[in-house]
C-alpha cells in the first residue's frame, strides 16, 4: 500500500484491525502489537536489523501470525522538529516496505521515546542496565504505538 497521514490511516482501519508498532534502530527492529479493540499497545520482541530483504521476511512472518493490519513506524526526528539523517534512513525504510508490503504505514513522531522508556525502566522497575538494552526497543515500539492508538481513539472513536 503506501506511507500515509493520520486521517487516511484512521479511514483505511477497520473494526477489530490489529495494529503493529516499529522502533527501527541501526541494530535492532523493536516491535509491540495492539489489542485488537485498539486500545493498548504491547512489546512483543526485538528483531536484529538485518539486510532489508530478511528484516521484510521477518516482519510478514509476524504480521501473518499476529494478523496485523497495518504498521506504525517511529519517526525519529530532531528535536527542531527537522528530519535528520536516522529520519530519512527510516522514511525510505517505510516507503521500500510499502512496495513489499500492502497494508497501510503510519509514520508517527517518536521524539523522546526511547529516553522516556528508559526512564520509566529505571524510575518504576528498577531494571539493570543489561535488562532495559534487552527490552527497551520493543518498550519504545510499545511507546510509540500507544501515543497512535490514543491519538485514534481521541480524534476518530
Amino acid at each position: 500500500m503506501a506511507v500515509v497521514e493520520l486521517a487516511e490511516f484512521a479511514a483505511a482501519l477497520k473494526q477489530y484491525d490489529r495494529l503493529m508498532g516499529l522502533d527501527l534502530g541501526t541494530k535492532t527492529i523493536g516491535v509491540a502489537l495492539s489489542d485488537v479493540m485498539r486500545m493498548v499497545a504491547t512489546p512483543l520482541e526485538t528483531l536484529p536489523k538485518s539486510k532489508f530483504s530478511k528484516d521484510v521476511i521477518n516482519l510478514k512472518a509476524i504480521i501473518a501470525k499476529e494478523e496485523v493490519n497495518a504498521l506504525v513506524l517511529g519517526l525519529p526526528r530532531e528535536m527542531d522538529g527537522t528530519l535528520g539523517k536516522r529520519a530519512q534512513a527510516t522514511k525510505a525504510f517505510a516507503s521500500n516496505l510499502a512496495r513489499e508490503i500492502d497494508l497501510p504505514i503510519l509514520l508517527w513522531d517518536e521524539r523522546l521515546s526511547t529516553v522516556a522508556v528508559e526512564r520509566m525502566l529505571i524510575d518504576e522497575a528498577d531494571m539493570t542496565r543489561k535488562r532495559r538494552s534487552e527490552v527497551v526497543d520493543r518498550a519504545a515500539a510499545a511507546f510509540i504505538l500507544q501515543g497512535v492508538l490514543d491519538a485514534l481513539g481521541h480524534q476518530y472513536g
